[in-house]
């Protein structure tokens, strides 16, 4: 399986503050990569580095083989083939859920007003939102709010779909639907998916791999995949995440 992601020696982190030191990742094409951690590790960072909203102190950031910070055009080609659902949602609350789906498509295309709306409106279906799409995001759920970025994100056909922590906020039942509905997705179209999360559930439930940051160690402590970490890490901190309750179910095949 070949690579669609990879962070070469990485080093960065926000002004002057290090996070990340000689980090290397690589995501492979169609899996689904779940980053963990305890809080101020540099989850979110490593996001924002691997999204090109953060330029590496030093490092590559590679997409399909390409720097992405080799000119301005990677950086954009590299975008219009990424899918970002950012933790609120990021919905704009004066524009009905079928004009939000469609910002992306207004962006990078110079398809039709009636073409962009069909488009949005195929992507409401995938996430069983079509009755709603003349809604705004303040006369839905918070799930639903959720489910209207993800076919916002989709919206152009992603070769990648990033999630900061998609669950939070939300309930269990309405976190687990989610669940699925990012796994199904993975399964029908074989998006690559990368995730940062800290539920448990999620972890178990839709990964493929893992890998587990350390904020002392400014980089990767762990990698494999969910049940390998809880049952056979030696590391304290790997086991101190993963032992945080008796949850014990394995990913649904």
């Amino acid at each position: 399986m070949n690579m669609i992601l990879q962070v070469e020696h990485l080093r960065g982190g926000w002004d002057k503050q290090l996070v990340l030191d000689d980090v290397n990742l690589q995501v492979k094409r169609g899996e689904v990569l779940v980053i963990v951690g305890r809080s101020g590790c540099g989850k979110s960072t490593l996001m924002q580095h691997m999204l090109g909203l953060l330029k590496p102190w030093s490092g590559k950031i590679l997409f399909n083989g390409r720097n992405i910070w080799e000119s301005p055009q990677a950086l954009q080609e590299s975008r219009r083939r990424w899918g970002v659902l950012f933790q609120s949602g990021a919905l704009l609350g004066n524009l009905t859920l079928l004009e939000n789906v469609m910002l992306p498509l207004k962006e990078y295309t110079d398809i039709s007003r009636s073409d962009m709306a069909l488009v949005a409106y195929s992507k409401l279906e995938t996430v069983d939102l079509a009755d709603f799409a003349d809604s705004n995001p303040l006369e839905v759920s918070g799930g639903m709010q959720k489910r209207a970025g993800l076919a916002r994100a989709m919206a152009l056909d992603p070769e990648v779909l990033f999630f900061d922590e998609p669950s939070a906020g939300l309930d269990p039942v309405t976190s687990s639907n989610l669940d699925s509905l990012i796994k199904s997705i993975n399964k029908s179209l074989g998006t690559t998916v990368v995730i940062v999360t800290h539920e448990l559930a999620s972890i178990f439930a839709i990964s493929d791999r893992v890998v587990m940051l350390d904020g002392e160690e400014h980089g990767i402590i762990a990698e494999g995949t969910a049940m390998e970490l809880k049952e056979n890490s030696t590391d304290s901190r790997v086991r101190a995440f993963f032992g945080r309750d008796e949850f014990t179910e394995k990913k649904e095949e």
